[in-house]
């Protein structure tokens, strides 16, 4: 309830019911070495939400507890939250100790120092600021305790079930809907699971990793992400074994950078999960079809791979990275859905549903982030990296199975005579394609592009056709080399901006606002077999691109 400003930031359905069953983990584990773990629920009166702070202010008198210890968070909210929390309990008499243990970073210390703002956004540009102000050391790891010293009565609290974490709706006659039924088959949800989960992913599928990190019909991703959100393995556990793995994979070891890049973004831009930061982009024209929605939601869009993707989110609650650029480039340059739709439906059925990591990403899939995606998903043609065989999309979409692997991706295009063998009919055993004109909504979404470049001119730069953004008053501060405490000040004066890494086709666009996305020199859209390399290859063009016009 006091998670933050609306539903916006609000844990979803699927991130509290991995919750549920992490605590009831921790429950037990606790319970093995003689201790507990203390429920309470904060109650307001009537409507009112109730106060975590007092609560926690009658845990302290009840147990005469002089020192209180939390884990810091991040999101902007929170730590508001919190601070409020330690400077009351403070005023008390009580020792507060905040620790730093969920990201390698502490957002709020990385500081733009001696590197500049030139390139914000990538995480190339973050990891140089990272090591020209390392600040703390990140330090070694420890061992769980073995036992924890017990009050003589314990404190009072509630079942883990009064939090209504994993309640389930009823239908009418009063028997239960499980929907998580299936993500409780696909995960362990303890400790002892991730730390099983990382040791075989290093033992074994970090050689696949490096290579092909992408393919969804086989498990070359760690899957620890829900872990390590909720704390289950921490990221310095887990970059310690990472470095002592018997192959080391510097990609691995990166998405920990990517994740600290993400909350340093939040804490700069606390508006990150609901507004385009970009100011142009704010006016894109984006579609308001309900039905398009909900197509993309239950996996009936009618395009096999994208569908196998959502299903497998509405099932399992996860799906790997590289799905995740599918569905989305799906969302935002084909159906022309708005960003904000996306990241919402993450957060609900995402059990590894992060607030800062997933506004990040829908930004810059959503061409308004402060980096651009180097790419377009090619909802046919993506298949050739992730599914060359069709085996994913048959475990999702079992309804196709019987068609050859040539065609699984493209059923519209079977003879009929293949389509009554394998009982496929379309608009009743398998969803209708929603859209079939591909190239021309491509087009139409980098033209949209270039019309609210050219209206909002003033956010485009005249010499390097690269966006503007306003900077923060926290950048403004490092910019000016004045101290953070005069953030007021700077908040006060003038508007300040920072051109962008801009996406070179975004640029030709606005030259060639009549051109189509197939003429486009630079059109991002992924076709055929996509490398590691190729990937690094264009990031380092708009990079070069970028670095030699501004």
């Amino acid at each position: 309830e006091e998670e933050g400003p609306g539903v916006t930031v609000a844990m979803g359905g699927a991130s509290k019911y991995w919750l549920h069953q992490a605590l009831s983990c921790l429950c037990a584990s606790l319970e093995k070495i003689g201790s507990h773990l203390i429920f309470l629920r904060a109650s307001g009166e009537g409507n009112e939400v109730g106060s975590s702070l007092h609560v926690l202010k009658q845990l302290v008198k009840t147990t005469g507890a002089q020192t209180v210890m939390a884990n810091a968070l991040f999101e902007p909210w929170l730590k508001e939250r919190d601070d409020a929390a330690v400077a009351a309990l403070q005023k008390g008499g009580v020792e507060c100790r905040m620790l730093q243990s969920y990201c390698l970073r502490d957002p709020y210390s990385v500081s733009t120092e001696g590197v500049g703002l030139r390139g914000i956004g990538s995480v190339s540009h973050f990891m140089s600021c990272c090591r020209q102000n390392p600040g703390s050391p990140i330090g070694v790891p420890l061992d769980p305790p073995v036992s924890l010293p017990t009050p003589a009565h314990w404190p009072q609290g509630v079942p883990l079930d009064a939090l209504g974490l994993a309640r389930m709706p009823r239908r009418k006659d009063g028997t239960t809907v499980d929907w998580a039924a299936n993500i409780c088959k696909s995960w362990d949800f303890s400790e002892n699971g991730a730390h099983a989960r990382l040791d075989a992913f290093l033992n074994d599928g970090v050689y696949r990793y490096e290579q092909e990190s992408g393919r969804a019909d086989a498990s070359n991703t760690s899957g620890l992400s829900p872990y390590l959100h909720f704390g289950q393995l921490s990221p310095r556990w887990l970059l310690w074994d990472a470095k002592g793995a018997c192959c080391r994979s510097p990609k691995f070891q990166r998405k920990l950078a990517w994740r600290d890049l993400a909350y340093w973004q939040l804490t700069l831009f606390p508006d990150l999960p609901w507004e385009s930061l970009r100011p142009p982009y704010k006016a894109l024209r984006w579609s308001t079809d309900r039905g398009h929605l909900k197509a993309w939601q239950q996996g009936k869009t009618g395009y096999p791979l994208v569908d196998a993707a959502m299903r497998q989110l509405w099932q399992t609650g996860w799906m790997n990275n590289y799905m995740r650029h599918v569905v989305a480039s799906f969302l935002i340059a084909y159906l022309h859905l708005p960003w904000q739709e996306g990241y919402r439906w993450f957060q609900d059925t995402l059990v590894d549903a992060d607030v800062a990591i997933d506004a990040m990403m829908w930004q810059n899939g959503g061409m308004c982030g402060l980096d651009h995606w180097n790419f377009v998903m090619h909802p046919i043609d993506a298949a050739m990296t992730c599914d060359p065989n069709g085996s994913y999309v048959r475990k999702w979409c079992p309804e196709l199975s019987d068609l050859p692997d040539e065609l699984i991706h493209k059923p519209w295009k079977c003879p009929a005579s293949m389509l009554r063998r394998a009982g496929i009919v379309f608009g009743q055993t398998y969803a209708e394609r929603v859209i079939t004109d591909l190239e021309e909504r491509r087009t139409r979404s980098l033209q949209d592009v270039a019309l609210v470049r050219r209206e909002f001119g003033q956010y485009v730069d005249k010499r390097s056709g690269c966006d503007l953004l306003p900077l923060p008053p926290r950048l403004v501060s490092e910019a000016l080399g004045r101290s953070h405490s005069d953030e007021a000040v700077v908040r006060g004066g003038r508007q300040f901006l920072l051109p962008l890494i801009t996406r070179m086709e975004f640029k030709y666009q606005q030259e060639e606002p009549e051109a189509d996305a197939a003429s486009n020199p630079y059109n991002a859209t992924l076709k055929g077999y996509v490398s590691r390399r190729r990937d690094e290859t264009v990031a380092f063009l708009n990079e070069r691109d970028f670095k030699t016009s501004v």
